[in-house]
């Protein structure tokens, strides 16, 4: 896979990064002239064209600008990318800006332009085939001149125990405005939102009437809220299953033990047998993420070795060392010609 380099689009363009869009455009036209492969006698022109309508993709539409003027200005041009974990991440956005059907997105660009592009608001993006995955957006036209608005999409993050145990939230969306000047704004939309009990990661709650509004009377577009968790201190997430690592003392493991183990609904007692091995996996059935088919948690022993820090602990390594019979090399001593 090619590592993909950071470009400066508005130093391809040669524009501010202030600029309206009507400079943009300027800026645009001038460099086609000035650079397409038909008429240039520039060098390198069929590059330099190609990398001009790559920057001018980006910067030509409100919404995709303002998304790549999220990652700040102290990127240099040929400097080593990766999309930050948190990208694309409370951005609201209409399905037509980005490669919705039907709309005036650019569709899939992920093979006429840079791997910079593409992880950016490629397919595997946050930013990839919204239009088509969420509502069906602008164009749902009522008779006459009348037309729905465009639908909204926004990725949020909530906590796991938020989506174990449901409840109202209040959001924050960042959403792109493109003012009388000409200028790409930022502006916050907060929102009060309900979220369902035993969400989904990758799961979208509709908010009917929240997209653009409608044209000649149109219904407003709805917004869609896709889903992600919060990284947790205890518990990874696959669909509805959890995962938890339990620490436990070697006396536990090799006598067995009743230990207390979080679950999203509080401390439960769990049962870990005689002679249980690092690694283990024990299942806590039903304990996942509710839903109309309730998830389980899994729970992974680990076994945490106490330090011999103090005369008596390394006088008790030392008397197991004597009299347990106990070698975890044993496997080595066959002989590899057996």
């Amino acid at each position: 896979m090619h590592v993909a380099t950071y470009k400066d689009y508005y130093q391809i363009m040669g524009v501010a990064r202030e600029a309206s869009q009507d400079e943009i455009k300027r800026a645009y036209r001038r460099l086609a002239r000035k650079f397409h492969p038909d008429v240039s006698k520039e060098a390198n022109a069929e590059d330099k064209f190609k990398e001009l309508q790559e920057a001018y993709e980006v910067l030509k539409d409100p919404q995709r600008r303002a998304a790549y003027d999220q990652l700040g200005s102290n990127w240099r041009a040929g400097q080593e990318f990766r999309p930050p974990p948190d990208w694309g991440r409370d951005f609201e956005f209409s399905t037509s800006s980005f490669g919705g059907a039907g709309g005036s997105g650019p569709g899939n660009l992920d093979g006429d332009f840079s791997d910079f592009f593409s992880s950016l608001f490629g397919q595997r993006s946050p930013f990839g085939q919204r239009g088509a995955s969420f509502g069906q957006g602008g164009g749902r036209g009522r008779g006459g001149f009348a037309a729905a608005g465009d639908d909204h999409v926004a990725k949020i993050q909530i906590d796991l125990e938020d989506a174990f145990r449901g409840g109202s939230q209040t959001i924050e969306l960042k959403t792109p405005q493109l003012g009388e000047d000409g200028h790409v704004t930022v502006q916050p939309r907060t929102l009060k939102v309900t979220i369902p009990a035993g969400v989904v990661e990758g799961q979208r709650i509709r908010l009917a009437g929240q997209g653009s509004p409608g044209v000649g009377g149109g219904p407003a577009g709805d917004l869609y809220l896709e889903i992600g968790f919060r990284p947790h201190r205890l518990f990874t997430v696959d669909g509805r299953d959890l995962t938890l690592t339990l620490p436990i003392a070697p006396w536990e493991a090799a006598l067995g033990a009743t230990v207390q183990t979080p679950t999203l609904a509080g401390p439960v007692d769990l049962r870990i047998p005689p002679n249980a091995r690092a690694g283990q996996k024990m299942r806590l059935k039903g304990r996942g993420l509710p839903g109309p088919t309730v998830g389980d948690q899994y729970v992974m022993l680990k076994l945490v070795q106490p330090p011999a820090d103090t005369p008596r602990a390394k006088e008790l390594y030392e008397q197991m060392q004597r009299e347990l019979p106990f070698d975890p090399r044993m496997e080595w001593s066959t002989d590899a010609g057996d």
